[in-house]
């Protein structure tokens, strides 16, 4: 089996994101159409959580891994993403903003060899539907942890500032209900 080269995937996703969202959504293709080469990359996936793969103030590129049945309320990112699953199920809920609101508007459900593409004002939320872990690597055009990014409240819809110290605490409760199962 093959084995994706980690530092040759950054370099190939660093050359072409001057081209924009759809060259990178070519490349991360590329990788993910071969779940099992990227699985033998970053490893089999055994509890939730963000690990940096790269980081600039152009371009970051994260391996995400949702527990089972893991919500993330609305968001945005202010720069376009790219998201490609290489193992598991992740629905992605797309919304539209409504002044300091948003509403629901659509929708799309990823597989292992999917990819997905937002713009950089784009939002959603996202659910790992499945009872087992799920694996996706997702692009940034920038910064991914950065300030100016927006949430919302999953209750109220309620525009408020990103918290990335909340996400990481989203990610390790979603983690301790695993474990704990």
């Amino acid at each position: 089996m093959s084995v994706l080269d980690l530092q040759r995937f950054v370099e190939a996703v660093d050359t072409v994101r001057v081209d924009g969202r759809v060259a990178v959504e070519e490349k991360l293709r590329e990788a993910v159409e071969r779940p099992g080469a990227v699985l033998a990359a970053v490893g089999e996936p055994e509890k939730a959580g963000i690990r940096t793969i790269f980081r600039s103030d152009k371009l970051t590129i994260l391996n995400i891994v949702w527990a089972p049945h893991m919500v993330l309320q609305p968001h945005d990112h202010n720069m376009w993403a790219v998201i490609g699953l290489y193992t598991g199920r992740e629905d992605n809920l797309i919304w539209r903003r409504t002044g300091e609101h948003v509403e629901a508007s659509g929708g799309v459900s990823l597989s292992s060899g999917d990819v997905f593409g937002m713009d950089a004002d784009g939002v959603h939320s996202v659910l790992n539907p499945i009872s087992r872990l799920t694996g996706a690597l997702h692009i940034y055009g920038g910064d991914f942890f950065a300030p100016g990014r927006h949430q919302w409240d999953p209750e109220t819809l309620q525009q408020e500032p990103f918290d990335v110290d909340a996400l990481r605490r989203s990610f390790a409760a979603a983690e301790k209900r695993f474990a704990a199962a």
